[in-house]
């Protein structure tokens, strides 16, 4: 197979967005739009990758570094259009021998499978493979002209359009494929004499076809192609990712009565036979294992819900969660790097944060893991069948004995051995006709001050 290399255009000021991010770290499915654009390139196998970025976004630049490497950072600085972005790359690959794949930065829906057809057309004689669409709305988007053949003859950008043009419903999505040599030799011939001033990189079709060099499109499905240039449109990729990701579900066997209230991220596993009620979010990085039940309101992050058990409703699962097999995790009860044991419970209003949970221990209604001074962060560990009073607070470090009980309404502050009780409150004192003496005098004063 020949050697495969991407460029990504990341280096757009994304003013439309109008927010103090980098558009390219916006995210949808709770990943970043250049993060899941490089996805896509790896999973279509390009060994090389560069990412053209602004000198305006240093978080995008740490991005790059981070993710490849500094060798993939490529600057344009100024800006001087899109095809200027991609000839900056034009020394990073010198030394490369292949195909070179330019994307946009802001694709968020784009797969390897939407871009494999571009190889296609290569590996069939088309020296320059290019992206197109038929949009509902495609007034602001580039036309892509053919012949009588078939084959791309020009690609004419909005501005530049006549209304004959513009009568033309193929677009262009601004996605290239051609070899290294062919792509950076057309690129260095294009000008910038048009309404913008600026160099286009489509004008590069042009300069192919003046070579007699075989151009031709492969068009895509909207989604698959559409860029997120605004909130709106970041919106509608989200709307449409979570309808895929509902649709995958649904028939991997994950039971949802209401599946448009659902919201997954991009690396949610949920396993058949497991089920999820009405209005839960999946934050990134949860897995779900099967028999599982997530009621309805839950939050779920990094975390993980073992076979049976049951969160919910109102739940908050945070990072290092842990929730065993048929366990309970119920309403208003967040969990944080805990791991929950086998059976255990804390059904209502409760942190569980920093330590473990044995298996078949009861956690009570009201219980906190006081596990944080203002500095450091301390564990707190339930032993197998232990049980935790309702209102009681576990200050952390502290371990309590398997089997071990702790009153209602105690502050535990040292280690409970196994299958001691502990108590730490306050004793109880009861003064007969307090209530009662009490309601007269007081009475009696209020009707004094009138």
């Amino acid at each position: 197979m020949t050697a495969r290399a991407a460029v990504i255009m990341a280096a757009g000021q994304g003013t439309r967005m109008k927010s103090r991010t980098p558009k390219v770290l916006h995210a949808v499915g709770g990943r970043g739009l250049l993060d899941r654009v490089i996805d896509t390139v790896q999973a279509a196998g390009c060994e090389r990758i560069h990412v053209v970025v602004g000198a305006h976004s240093p978080a995008v630049r740490q991005l790059v570094v981070d993710r490849l490497g500094e060798a993939a950072v490529v600057v344009q600085d100024p800006p001087l259009g899109t095809g200027h972005a991609v000839l900056c790359a034009a020394d990073a690959l010198a030394d490369f021998e292949g195909e070179v794949l330019v994307v946009n930065g802001d694709c968020p829906l784009l797969t390897a499978q939407d871009l494999e057809p571009l190889f296609t057309l290569r590996g069939r004689g088309t020296r320059l493979a290019i992206m197109a669409f038929e949009p509902v709305h495609p007034l602001k988007y580039g036309r892509v002209l053919r012949g009588a053949d078939g084959h791309v003859v020009r690609i004419v950008e909005a501005a530049d359009a006549t209304e004959e043009v513009r009568a033309v419903r193929t677009c262009n999505a601004g996605m290239y494929l051609a070899d290294r040599g062919d792509l950076f030799r057309w690129l260095s011939r294009v000008r910038n004499d048009n309404a913008k001033g600026e160099y286009y990189l489509t004008d590069i079709v042009a300069e192919a076809v003046h070579e007699e060099a075989l151009v031709r499109a492969h068009i895509a499905p909207e989604a698959a192609v559409m860029g997120a240039d605004t909130p709106l449109q970041l919106s509608q990729a989200e709307a449409e990712f979570q309808r895929r990701r509902r649709a995958y579900f649904l028939a991997e066997g994950v039971q949802m009565t209401a599946p448009e209230t659902v919201f997954f991220s991009w690396d949610t596993e949920i396993a058949a036979g497991a089920a999820v009620e009405p209005y839960v979010v999946f934050a990134p990085g949860v897995k779900v294992e099967t028999a599982a039940v997530i009621r309805a309101f839950s939050h779920l992050e990094g975390c993980v819900v073992r076979e049976g058990a049951l969160v919910g409703p109102y739940a908050r699962l945070r990072p290092g969660a842990d929730i065993g097999e048929d366990a309970h995790i119920g309403n208003f009860v967040e969990v944080k790097k805990v791991t929950v044991g086998r059976g255990a419970k804390a059904n209502h209003l409760s942190y569980l944060g920093d330590g473990s949970v044995g298996a078949g221990a009861n956690i009570g209604a009201g219980t906190i893991f006081c596990n944080y001074d203002g500095f450091f962060k301390y564990d707190t560990h339930v032993g197998e069948g232990a049980f935790v009073g309702s209102n009681s607070a576990l200050v952390a470090p502290v371990t309590i004995g398997a089997g071990a009980y702790t009153g209602s309404g105690s502050v535990i502050t040292r280690d409970v051995a196994p299958e001691a009780l502990a108590l730490a409150r306050g004793q109880q004192v009861e003064k007969p006709g307090w209530a009662a003496r009490f309601r007269q005098a007081m009475s009696a004063k209020k009707a004094k001050g009138k």
